[in-house]
C-alpha cells in the first residue's frame, strides 16, 4: 500500500477503494482535502469514471473534508450522518 493510500485511509469510512478514488482525483493526503467542495469532488469522480457513482460516496467525501479540517466530533465521523437533509 502506498503512503498516499495509507494516509487517506485514516479517514473514518475510507477503505482501499475510496482511498484509490481520492488518489485518482489528485489528493495525496488527508491535509489536501481541506477547503474542497465534496459535491464537486463527487461530480469529478463520476466524470472520471464515466458512470453514476452511488450517492453514499458523496456522504463519505463530506466526512473526509470535515476530518481534513480538524473535525473530530464522534457522531460526525460516521458517514451516514452526512446524508442529504430531508425537508418536508
Amino acid at each position: 500500500m502506498t503512503a498516499t493510500l495509507k494516509d487517506l485511509q485514516r479517514i473514518p469510512g475510507v477503505g482501499p477503494s475510496l482511498a484509490r478514488d481520492l488518489a485518482d482525483l489528485g489528493y495525496r493526503g488527508v491535509d489536501e482535502l481541506s477547503g474542497h467542495d465534496p459535491q464537486r469532488m463527487y461530480e469529478r469522480l463520476m466524470e472520471l469514471r464515466g458512470q453514476h457513482i452511488d450517492r453514499c460516496v458523496l456522504y463519505v467525501f463530506r466526512l473526509a473534508v470535515y476530518f481534513a479540517e480538524g473535525g473530530r466530533e464522534p457522531d460526525r465521523l460516521k458517514w451516514w450522518n452526512w446524508k442529504d437533509s430531508k425537508t418536508s
